[in-house]
């Protein structure tokens, strides 16, 4: 007895049910794929396998479910391509028998609950302050280097420190206090009581 069989030879394009998949630090989340096959050998995938839109499916939920179990949450969210990847090479090694070639699995979307979510925010906010104080405490090193050296120059050259005196007077003038108590050099003073002595 024989019986013909239409076969799509055109790619399929199918939504792999959300999977509840268990990090490897012990994270739930739901993960969703789009897969998209095509038959390259119609008489494989009619006799090798009894439905083979099914079984690729089914194929595609328990992969997604194994590559996704080995990484961490963090890997999941980061590095979305190459684990699509990977499951798009293991899909297409194990439907090569049944005449089919998987060529591409796309993550739809990841769901986290709200707690998750609310610990992803903190984790996110705790970097970032991180950051701003590497940033700061780089920033005042590289300040202190600056003053080090600046003061390096001055005590090698008492002219210039004279003059920052005066250009700290300009400042002070600026400003509307009525009374400023500022330091004067002791080499300065001692110049003018030589001077005095002389006299």
């Amino acid at each position: 007895m024989q019986q013909m069989v239409k076969v799509d030879l055109r790619v399929v394009v199918q939504d792999v049910p959300p999977q509840d998949v268990i990090s490897r630090d012990n994270v739930s989340v739901k993960v969703n794929v789009v897969l998209y096959f095509r038959i390259v050998d119609a008489e494989r995938a009619v006799i090798q396998v009894e439905d083979f839109m099914t079984a690729t499916n089914q194929l595609a939920q328990t992969t997604l479910r194994s590559v996704l179990g080995k990484h961490e949450l963090d890997e999941m969210l980061a590095e979305r391509d190459k684990l699509n990847s990977d499951i798009q090479e293991i899909l297409d090694q194990r439907t090569d028998a049944w005449g089919i070639k998987v060529s591409d699995v796309e993550n739809k979307h990841v769901d986290l609950n709200e707690n998750m979510v609310r610990a992803i925010a903190k984790q996110a906010e705790a970097e970032r302050l991180r950051r701003a104080k590497v940033i700061n405490a780089d920033g005042e090193q590289q300040a202190a280097a600056k003053l080090v050296e600046a003061g390096k120059m001055l005590a090698e050259a008492p002219q210039a420190m004279q003059l920052r005196y005066f250009e700290a007077l300009h400042d002070i003038a600026g400003e509307r206090s009525s009374t400023v108590v500022f330091p004067v050099p002791m080499d300065l003073l001692g110049h003018f009581i030589r001077q005095d002595g002389e006299k």
